[in-house]
């Protein structure tokens, strides 16, 4: 079944291109043609390229691996906000902090003085120091808490990352290139498709269109984890199956040992192996 199709992508607003003078040519093979001086997507590659992205990120989601979604664009926060924190993974939709992926474990000690901070409010210490140290540690927190909140449970390097607006977020995708990880992304004429790994040629300005895709984006990573633990499950019904099957033969033969050399068996077997006294 096809994930999208070219009429709901045009609904949204998808084939959206900017203007001519602010094209990059790199993406003229997507580009279908020129009305009013923009330029239109041709939204027949871009619902090939969504399925390749999708059927990408759903391999990578259900082997266990994190796949982290940046956009910062005003128009794109909220909706990655809700649509990625619904299926548990991070993202960032602050500031993009340099060196986020090349420099992961300055970011991972930050991020971990925010686990020192919520100690310290459970454990008393708060209660020993003054009022203004309590208010200047509270705020710190709530700081921490926007700009690296919603990346807390990234304990190693993301295994790809998906971009919405890939020339607004050029430092995230060289970071990502330099460290050979996959890159995924929405792609408008304005940007150059080939700086990442998937490009998906769409409208990257319209939340119509940012949020449809993300959409299907989300629910292909939320089949990934789902066929995951059902694998997961299905092995471990099978461990249990394969060691009770295991205990089931190891007493059937600890209990023939114990009959074996019980006494009434040896007797038993005396009794029929005597031969008769001749008269």
């Amino acid at each position: 079944m096809a994930l999208t199709s070219f009429n709901e992508l045009l609904e949204v607003g998808a084939h959206f291109g900017h203007m001519r003078s602010k094209w990059n040519p790199a993406m003229a093979p997507y580009i279908f043609a020129e009305k009013n001086g923009i330029h239109i997507i041709d939204l027949n590659k871009t619902v090939v390229k969504i399925e390749e992205s999708a059927n990408a990120l759903k391999q990578i989601a259900r082997s266990g691996k994190k796949i982290l979604f940046v956009a910062t664009k005003k128009q794109a926060k909220e909706i990655v906000a809700e649509k990625v924190k619904a299926i548990g993974m991070p993202y960032v939709t602050e500031r993009w902090p340099g060196g986020m992926l090349t420099n992961f474990a300055t970011i991972r000690k930050t991020v971990r003085r925010m686990a020192q901070i919520d100690k310290m409010t459970k454990d008393g210490t708060f209660d020993n120091i003054s009022k203004k140290e309590r208010l200047n540690i509270s705020r710190e927190r709530a700081k921490l808490e926007t700009q690296f909140g919603s990346i807390a449970e990234l304990t190693r390097l993301p295994s790809a990352i998906f971009i919405v607006d890939v020339s607004k977020e050029n430092i995230a995708v060289a970071e990502a290139k330099k460290l050979n990880i996959p890159s995924f992304g929405i792609v408008d004429t304005n940007s150059n498709p080939n700086s990442i790994d998937f490009a998906i040629p769409a409208n990257d300005d319209a939340s119509t269109s940012i949020a449809y895709i993300l959409d299907i984006i989300c629910k292909a990573v939320s089949e990934g984890l789902s066929e995951r633990k059902h694998d997961k499950d299905a092995q471990e019904a099978e461990d249990k199956e394969e060691v009770l099957e295991k205990d089931v033969t190891a007493k059937y033969a600890t209990s023939k040992d114990e009959e074996e050399k019980s006494p009434a068996k040896k007797g038993a077997r005396k009794r029929t192996t005597t031969t008769p006294a001749r008269k």
